[in-house]
């Protein structure tokens, strides 16, 4: 049987090859004028640029609804063209191979994606921690225990009470959910072999652990309240993984190309963006409402979001330095150059 090292190169090796397949689409979609995706500095009829991304209808909506919405992207010239919804492994292919424009994700996905190819970077921030002082419902995730199925357990360390492997839900791999509750087991002596990650969409966590299918399960905001409601138990939260507001720093991402040929256009996105986080963090009913009624999906709360255009270097390297300690890229294959555009912080 293969050794771990040898299956993590083996899966790098696939990620590779996946992402220069979708390179290679990418550029023939680019020389077929019939199927090219967005076309970034190009106003339509109605004198706006669009800008293409998958349908939003997942916690991270919140600020593309409100900037759309309230009109902060069209005060920018600029409007968002929604192209259906994506399967999570499926989003970035989709911005190499034209198809959409942009999208957000968390510092170890884009990593991931950069260090076998794909030629993207991060452009502004997304979601943040909140400070410790701030409401604890607006902390990135929260991890639950069913009480009728594990009453032993009371807070994260008791994992190590139960036998066997700990089934925790995953949305998708090298994401907030395995980055964080991976760093939270290492800081209550959990060993990280320990977990076992079970794929599921949030919505679908509160059910499996309620049925015992899971044994921990890792959710975001809008879902803590049906998990309470349901009489699941809290044992850790993104705090607990020890690095701050970096614990919950996603990037809006577009590929290199984009970002050189239309600066401008990225400029506007990034003013709209950070205007509707901080109307959504200043007015957190109303943003939850509006998402709430666009994802059609009960929503207790929202994330919490940057309030500012400054990237961070310092919130990047921990998820770069995870993913080397735990050998999914090489280190020093991926920089926070790489990672994301310095020249757009405060602009």
């Amino acid at each position: 049987m293969a050794d771990k090292k040898t299956v993590k190169l083996l899966i790098t090796g696939i990620i590779g090859v996946v992402v220069a397949g979708a390179i290679a689409y990418g550029a023939y979609q680019g020389n077929n004028p019939a199927s090219a995706g967005g076309n970034g500095s190009k106003a339509d009829g109605d004198g706006l640029i669009p800008l293409r991304t998958i349908s939003q209808t997942a916690c991270s909506s919140t600020p593309y609804i409100v900037a759309d919405q309230l009109g902060f992207f069209k005060e920018e010239g600029l409007k968002i063209v929604y192209t259906g919804d994506t399967q999570p492994n499926q989003i970035i292919p989709s911005i190499l191979n034209g198809n959409n424009d942009l999208y957000n994700a968390h510092p170890n996905s884009l990593a991931v994606a950069i260090a076998g190819g794909a030629k993207i970077k991060g452009v502004v921030k997304a979601g943040i921690d909140p400070l410790p002082e701030q409401d604890p419902k607006l902390r990135h995730m929260n991890w639950y225990i069913n009480p009728n199925v594990t009453p032993e357990i009371k807070n994260f360390a008791d994992l190590n009470k139960l036998e066997g492997k700990l089934k925790f839900s995953l949305i998708t791999n090298n994401q907030c959910s395995d980055f964080l509750a991976n760093n939270i087991a290492d800081h209550n002596g959990v060993p990280r072999s320990k977990i076992e990650w079970v794929t599921m969409p949030d919505v679908q966590a509160v059910q499996a652990l309620k049925q015992g299918l899971v044994t921990v399960s890792g959710v975001h905001p809008p879902f803590y309240k049906l998990m309470e409601d349901a009489g699941m138990v809290k044992i850790a939260d993104s705090l607990d993984a020890g690095f701050g507001q970096a614990g919950g720093v996603g990037y809006y991402y577009f590929t290199t190309d984009f970002i050189e040929k239309n600066p401008e256009v990225v400029r506007k996105f990034a003013r709209a963006i950070v205007k509707a986080q901080i109307w959504a963090n200043e007015h957190q009913e109303e943003a939850r409402k509006l998402t709430e009624d666009w994802i059609k999906v009960p929503v207790s709360a929202t994330h919490y979001y940057a309030a500012d255009k400054d990237i961070s270097p310092d919130m990047v390297k921990p998820w770069i330095e995870d993913l080397e300690n735990s050998g999914v890229i090489p280190k020093g294959k991926v920089t926070v150059e790489d990672l994301v555009d310095l020249r757009f912080t405060g602009k």
